[in-house]
């Protein structure tokens, strides 16, 4: 039974009654469980009750999901709506499919800005920004009654702090239930909360974790260290490093190991079943796996983090290698945190932990019900490690001693040591400070808010938590952003007032997720005028003005750097270039950037009338155009660039343009040949990692029914899997049309290696070399730029489930006598995943 099912015992309960009988229901759903409420929950769930505000400041596994849990069930019971928000989608999932086991799958739903999933649902777990924007759109009548936000110091957090404000600031009606291990002082914010709501806010705090933890510092290797542990019977081992590359690399370092038996690896097997293992590194984190060792990293896909959670909660995965997303709140269950560090890179230097990070990764160990304590280690570093064992090799000789040569940190090193550790597991949080920024996207929701703009920002502005002088500073950013919204045409001010009393308008209806969270989206909706439309490749530069705009996702530029200066280098070595010359000619060799200077002078020019965007930075790039030009799939670009460790950062970059060119290109820009790729772009995304909504789908009931649209594509096209890689038309036959030209292309560049690779699944495939050899001894090139993609160079005819095509060769005399002829079979493309052949050759007429 689920927590919603007791509802309906609740219907006839006098309203005088209701809360006794809400919390003794909760309390006999809690005792079936064997769960007993600590004395802090106990507090803090009977002052939800009682209507009030909760701050829950107790430590790191005392039970504050439970408190969620009740908070949830006691606005259930009254009919109300709550949400829950956590600071990543990461954890915002976990806590989704948790809830979905809590209260049913049909009472719960998700926001996260890529995903939406039934989102009329009483319950909602989203990230903190969706309910940060729908409080700026809705204000005060926001269908939000109640908001438990979890990991709250995010308060903190200079880029994202804002998102945990507003709602505070936005929605005087709704019961606020903030949760923390590490919030530090909070009475200013108690004040602020009652003032603002009316509730009375109770502090719950305690210092006391039902799990208390061991500290230690050691000097032993991290290897060793991790062998002890073991034979010591502490694992589960959370090993935290502070990069991605040193996560996977550890993990791969341990396999040496023999960490599980038989019998768990055969358990570990059951546990995985048919889950598909679709990419390069989820090969290899199978292996991994499979001998007992986790990885968890925000570079991951999400449905490889899930795995991994899902494993390390049946305790089969004895050491788990990751970063210091452990610290917020991931479901892990761990028995020591092992600290390989105690210095971290934040983006913009390299500094010693904060006593907030420490704390809440090291609270981590130690899980409720099975352990009496946890275990917390941290390695000193290397230069120490390395003086104690050459201590110890001189044993008590007083002559070997005085040789001894002691190392210490390199040059520029940031290094700790045991006294760091002290003070830190001593140390109290910092005191939480304002991070609060306007933006366009607060403003677009605001003037969209029913009433007077001017009243609501004047509220939002000056009834902040920041000083004076920032919130003066912050009213002439808003005047200008404000200005460039309206030269760029998307709001006008109104002569008189709407019915909703509204000061100004959107020229044009825009979603509620409308993409100008993207600072510079003015500047690119302004930069589409200079476009060409007659220009073969408007649809290319139209996408490479959006993905201007779009955060830089650093490690495919990085590679893609990395890629052109290895091959300029060789040009230049093939020239004869000496090295010293070669080196300072490829300093200015950098990842492509379509359009640079066109949209700099642009910028120079729109910042003239809108210096606001100087604060912002354009960056040209070509991701998504790359993929397209060459007509690669994700695996193609994950695998040219060697960005296995980052498939997540691909992924999350891919979104991000799939769904700022999907919400923010004007219709008369829309070309169909823009909208395909639009299609294709958003099914490549989902079938890379559709975990969320799939594992949501098996949680419902098998009767859920499909859409209207679903069900047409399954009676039209033979699909009986909505989700199916097939089942998407439009974006299929793009993804054939790509993998034709992808042959075309790595022809022309006579990769054979790669050829063989696209059709390694033919039992019997071309023979790539010949065909180059008879091509090229007839034709001195092959065209594979744009024109080559035309229609008449690429021939598709349906046959059922087997597509018949055939890509034309452009050859420069206009002959057009080769082409590659195949057949696609339907069926095995869902299987795999990707676009899958029955035949192919390559035909000369």
């Amino acid at each position: 039974m689920n927590l919603a099912d007791l509802l309906p015992d609740l219907a006839d309960v006098p309203e005088s009654l209701l809360d006794d009988a809400v919390y003794d229901s909760f309390l006999t759903w809690t005792r079936d469980r064997g769960i007993t409420l600590y004395p802090a929950q106990e507090e803090a769930s009977l002052a939800v009750l009682a209507g009030d505000n909760v701050i829950l400041a107790t430590p790191t596994g005392s039970g504050k999901s439970m408190v969620a849990n009740a908070s949830h069930f006691i606005a259930m019971a009254r009919g109300q709506r709550s949400f829950y928000t956590a600071p990543i989608k990461a954890l915002v999932s976990e806590k989704f499919f948790a809830l979905c086991e809590i209260f049913g799958p049909e009472n719960v739903g998700m926001m996260t800005g890529d995903v939406t999933v039934n989102a009329k649902a009483p319950i909602i777990a989203a990230t903190a920004e969706i309910v940060a924007n729908i409080a700026l759109r809705d204000g005060a009548e926001a269908e939000i009654d109640q908001v438990v936000m979890d990991e709250f110091h995010y308060y903190s957090d200079p880029e994202r702090g804002w998102a945990w404000q507003v709602p505070l600031l936005e929605l005087p009606k709704t019961q606020f239930v903030l949760m923390s291990a590490t919030l530090g002082d909070t009475s200013a914010l108690q004040a602020d909360l009652t003032e603002r709501t009316g509730r009375d806010t109770s502090l719950v705090a305690g210092t006391t974790r039902p799990v208390p933890l061991d500290f230690h510092y050691v000097f032993t290797p991290v290897h060793e260290t991790i062998e002890e542990l073991i034979q010591d019977g502490k694992a589960p081992i959370y090993v935290v490093h502070f990069s991605q590359r040193e996560a996977t690399e550890r993990a791969q370092a341990l396999t040496s190991l023999e960490l599980i038996t038989r019998e768990e690896k055969e358990r570990i097997a059951e546990e995985i079943g048919d889950f598909r293992f679709t990419s390069v590194y989820g090969r290899q984190l199978s292996k991994l796996v499979r001998r007992g060792i986790g990885v968890h990293h925000a570079g991951m896909l999400p449905k490889y983090r899930r795995l991994v959670e899902k494993l390390s909660q049946t305790g089969l995965l004895k050491v788990i290698c990751g970063t210091d997303t452990l610290g917020v709140g991931i479901n892990v269950p761990i028995r020591t945190v092992l600290f390989t560090g105690l210095a971290k890179y934040d983006g913009t230097r390299q500094r010693v932990l904060k006593s907030r990070e420490f704390h809440q990764i090291a609270g981590r160990a130690g899980r409720a019900g099975y352990d009496t304590e946890g275990t917390v280690i941290v390695e000193a570093p290397e230069h120490e490690i390395e003086n104690v064992r050459l201590r110890r090799k001189a044993g008590d000789n007083p002559k070997k001693l005085k040789k001894i040569r002691k190392k210490s940190a390199r040059d520029g090193e940031v290094s700790w040591s045991e006294n760091t550790f002290l003070r830190l597991t001593e140390a109290e949080p910092e005191q939480m400070n304002s991070q609060f920024k306007v933006s366009n996207s607060m403003l677009i929701n605001v003037l969209e808010r029913h009433g007077d703009a001017y009243d609501h920002l004047r509220h939002l502005i000056r009834t902040n938590h920041d000083p004076r002088a920032k919130q003066n500073q912050d009213i002439l950013t808003l005047l200008a952003l404000l200005r460039g919204l309206v030269d760029a045409g998307l709001v006008k001010r109104r002569e008189a007032p709407d019915r909703y009393g509204r000061t100004y308008h959107l020229t044009r209806e825009l979603p509620r997720d409308f993409a100008l969270n993207q600072p510079l989206a003015p500047f690119a909706l302004a930069a589409l005028s200079l476009l060409d439309p007659e220009s073969d490749t408007f649809t290319l530069d139209v996408i490479s003005v959006f993905e201007a705009i779009l955060d830089d996702p650093r490690p495919i530029l990085r590679a893609q750097q990395h890629e052109a200066r290895g091959e300029e280098i060789a040009a230049l070595k093939a020239d004869g270039v000496d090295y010293t010359e070669r080196m300072a000619l490829v300093e200015d060799v950098t990842h492509p950037k379509p359009l640079e200077e066109l949209l700099d002078q642009a910028y120079e020019t729109f910042a003239q009338t809108q210096p606001w965007v100087k604060e912002f930075e354009l960056s040209p790039k070509s991701v998504v155009r790359e993929m397209i030009e060459k007509a690669m799939t994700f695996s193609d670009l994950v695998a040219l660039y060697s960005l296995s460790r980052s498939e997540g950062v691909v992924l999350r970059y891919l979104t991000d343009a799939w769904r700022t060119l999907r919400q923010s290109v004007p219709d008369e820009y829309m070309t169909e040949q823009l909208g395909d790729v639009i299609e294709w772009l958003g099914e490549l995304i989902k079938q890379v990692d559709s975990s969320l909504i799939d594992e949501w789908t098996r949680m419902g009931s098998e009767d859920t029914p499909i859409s209207e649209e679903a069900l047409e594509r399954e009676l039209a096209f033979g699909v009986e899997d909505p989700s199916a890689l097939t089942a998407n038309r439009r974006a299929f036959t793009v993804m054939v049309r790509n993998f034709f030209f992808r042959l075309v292309d790595l022809f022309a560049l006579e990769k054979e290696d790669q050829l063989a690779a696209m059709v390694s699944h033919l039992e019997e495939a071309p023979d790539f070399p010949a065909a180059m050899d008879d091509y090229f001894d007839e034709y001195a090139d092959l065209d594979a730029g744009q024109a080559a993609r035309g229609a008449e160079f690429f021939r598709l005819t349906e046959n059922g489930r087997r597509w018949e095509v055939r890509q034309i060769l452009k050859d420069p005399e206009g002959d057009n006598s080769y082409a590659f002829v195949g057949t696609v079979d339907l069926d095995a493309s869902d299987a795999a995943g990707e676009v899958r052949l029955s035949e192919l050759r390559i035909e000369r007429q």
